[in-house]
């Protein structure tokens, strides 16, 4: 009686651990069912900060992104109108001639991310990508047009040129390329961009930075910025893309807002408004009294105080004296006026003012 009884507890014993043993596999079971189910199964927004759209970016940076090289897997030659009957015939015929061009180009992002798109695939059309075609330049490098150029004195026209180029890169800010002044100028985007080598951080430019490459041609506004008073282009804090998009907008100066005052505002909120007393000459453009890319006045001043002011405020009260060389201060007739910050001295906020008494902007 005794010995069933010790078996009895011998069994349960077992029992018991089979049980745990039972327990144990099954949560570890549901662990990896739970590892395995969606992360986030009620759609939730990301909560990483943008690390996952960061290392997204990285990815493509690298050439590795899965999607991005599936996209370029089976990039097609561009269409050259020179040359119809041409025949895509592969990089490496290129490369055998161009081992030059293909050194410099392999350090760019499009040659990253046409040749990832090409692994797997057939033919690599890198080259053939963006210059169309190769079988008539092969066989005749010398016969113009053969391939698509991307210069000036070449045989391509520029509409080709930009054509091929907005095959890949279009829409966003480029929408507005079309009937731009860039494009109506005859510009191509070889003008300022070099995709054939490294030769900027960044956008592949023809030049070390932005404003370099827009001062190619705008000189004469180049030349402002290293007056006394400019904004800190020279200095690199700035660029002339925080004001303009050289691709094309709905203004003739393109910029990158619909005014210039809105322009502004994207540095200067202060003086957005609204304002309980506006001055009506600030309100319709800053323009009126600043020249944003430089001067030899005061804070962008297109004429020195308080002759500036005089442009408006005449034939009434103080503003229609005449100021002369007697009111410095080492003259005969000392006046306050044309003295230290001369008109803004007393109306201090002559941008605008929200103070019940600030009619005169004296407040």
């Amino acid at each position: 009686m005794k010995r069933a009884g010790r078996w009895a507890s011998v069994a349960a014993t077992l029992l018991a651990c089979a049980a745990m043993l039972l327990g144990a596999i099954t949560v570890h079971a549901q662990g990896d069912a739970d590892s395995a189910a969606p992360s986030n199964p009620h759609k939730l927004p990301d909560t990483d900060m943008g690390v996952g759209a960061m290392r997204h970016y990285l990815d493509i940076e690298a050439g590795v992104d899965a999607a991005g090289a599936a996209s370029l897997a089976h990039a097609a030659a561009a269409r050259n109108p020179q040359a119809p009957d041409a025949i895509p015939i592969g990089s490496a015929t290129c490369v055998a001639c161009h081992s030059q061009e293909n050194l410099q180009f392999s350090h760019t992002i499009h040659a990253r991310a046409l040749r990832s798109g090409a692994l797997g695939s057939n033919a690599d059309r890198t080259c053939e990508s963006c210059h169309g075609p190769g079988s008539l330049h092969a066989a005749s490098p010398t016969v113009a047009g053969s391939i698509i150029a991307f210069t000036h004195g070449s045989a391509t026209s520029v509409e080709t040129q930009t054509e091929t180029c907005l095959g890949c890169h279009t829409g966003g800010a480029r929408q507005h390329w079309i009937g731009s002044i860039h494009e109506a100028r005859g510009l191509s985007c070889s003008d300022c961009h070099n995709p054939m080598a490294k030769m900027s951080p960044e956008g592949l430019l023809t030049k070390q930075s932005i404003s370099e490459t827009c001062a190619g041609c705008h000189r004469d506004v180049r030349a402002k910025f290293n007056r006394r008073s400019h904004m800190p282009l020279p200095e690199g804090q700035i660029s002339c893309v925080d004001c303009h998009n050289p691709h094309g907008t709905v203004t003739d100066p393109l910029l990158k807002t619909d005014t210039v005052n809105g322009t502004c505002y994207t540095c200067h909120a202060e003086k957005r408004g609204p304002l309980l007393f506006e001055h009506p000459p600030v309100r319709e453009n800053c323009l009126n009294c600043h020249d944003p890319h430089g001067s030899n006045q005061q804070t962008l001043l297109v004429a020195p105080l308080p002759m500036l002011c005089q442009q408006c405020h005449t034939m009434t009260r103080h503003p229609n004296d005449l100021q002369t060389p007697a009111g410095l201060g080492t003259g005969s007739a000392p006046d306050e006026r044309l003295m230290g910050r001369a008109c803004i001295s007393c109306h201090t906020n002559i941008h605008g003012s929200n103070n019940p008494s600030g009619a005169k902007f004296h407040k």
